[in-house]
């Protein structure tokens, strides 16, 4: 049904209709009830995309999932444990608050277009991006579209530097760093000191800070970095795998493995196992994200929990926010990752004589 068919019904102009609609004060309360009435009855919804047009909120926020190397790899993001929890928190928030959410799958750069037009064509209030890499031009282009935009997952100072932190801007992050400090000291403190690590996409913030802050810890603590046992995963499982194999072949191996993330981290002792290598008793494993896999998988993988629920809760909240305001302004926020102990992990390593 459309405005003109409310405004004969109602025996009104379809402008006036449209005053109701957009509850302009200008209208006779028993005109106003015979539209309503009319609407009700009918259950017109009016269009979004014209209401965006007049100027009106659409009340619906773009979610949009960046996995540059997942169509390729085919790893669709709906199969992704860290992307597919992310866009089920994020539609429940936003829907609790009265928002839909436009989600979109972004597998290339020229996918970027269609973000880009669902700012340019209003179809959004404001957009959530996840999973971009290090693309200062892609972010500067987003936001000289002066829409609420919010960015999950990306450094701060590249922002600043560039200085971009004059709109509608918001970046929320875990502390990946620190979380992931505190799972290398706690291999250390369990008496391991050949840690290698099964790095994820280090052109993105969160596997950077995942590979600077194991380098870091191995420093700290006057521990060698064998080369050899860093395995370059890219978030992977089919690479994770492909590297595990490798390294087993090589007759070498570590005693312990800090993973960029639990997807990985279940590759390697699903090949650990296929080898006949124990976990944890040959070799400890630890993950990041604490998906929820992680803790019914045998054995039990330890992993830093990322605070997924609270980013996607925050990053809609700070979209709400923007849209009821025309004050250009950024914010930051980084949000605890905590460390969760189970089985993978084990136990202190005997002292050797």
């Amino acid at each position: 049904m459309r405005s003109e068919d409310i405004a004969k019904l109602a025996g009104v102009s379809r402008s006036t209709v449209s005053r109701v609609i957009n509850n302009y004060p200008n209208v006779p309360e028993e005109t106003k009830a015979k539209v309503l009435k009319v609407i009700e009855e009918y259950h017109y919804e009016p269009n979004s995309f014209a209401r965006a047009l007049a100027g009106k909120r659409t009340d619906t926020i773009g979610l949009f999932a960046i996995s540059l190397s997942g169509k390729e790899q085919g790893n669709r993001i709906y199969q992704n444990n860290y992307f597919a929890p992310f866009v089920e928190a994020v539609v429940d928030t936003a829907n609790a608050k009265g928002f839909y959410v436009l989600i979109h799958t972004v597998y290339s750069r020229e996918d970027f277009q269609k973000v880009k037009q669902a700012f340019l064509q209003k179809r959004i209030d404001g957009g959530i991006l996840v999973g971009i890499q290090k693309d200062i031009e892609i972010v500067r282009e987003l936001v000289q579209l002066n829409a609420p935009l919010v960015i999950i997952d990306y450094d701060i100072t590249e922002i600043i530097a560039e200085r971009l932190d004059k709109g509608h801007l918001a970046v929320i992050n875990s502390k990946d760093y620190d979380g992931t400090v505190e799972a290398m000291e706690y291999l250390i403190g369990l008496g391991h000191r050949d840690i290698g690590m099964l790095c994820g996409e280090r052109n993105t913030y969160s596997g950077k800070e995942r590979y600077t802050a194991y380098v870091d810890t191995m420093n700290k603590h006057g521990l060698p970095i064998n080369d050899s046992y860093v395995l370059e995963g890219h978030f992977s499982k089919e690479c994770a795998a492909a590297e595990m194999n490798k390294l087993i072949e090589s007759g070498e191996r570590p005693t312990a493995m800090f993973a960029a993330n639990d997807d990985m981290a279940l590759s390697a002792i699903e090949v650990l196992h296929e080898h006949g290598i124990s976990v944890p008793d040959e070799m400890a494993i630890i993950g990041f994200d604490d998906i929820d896999l992680a803790s019914r998988t045998v054995p039990k993988l330890s992993s830093v929990k990322l605070p997924l629920y609270d980013m996607s809760k925050a990053a809609v909240q700070k979209i709400i926010n923007m849209v009821g305001t025309t004050d250009l302004s950024f914010s930051t926020l980084s949000l605890p990752a905590e460390l969760m102990i189970r089985d993978s992990s084990g136990k202190s390593l005997p002292e050797k004589p």
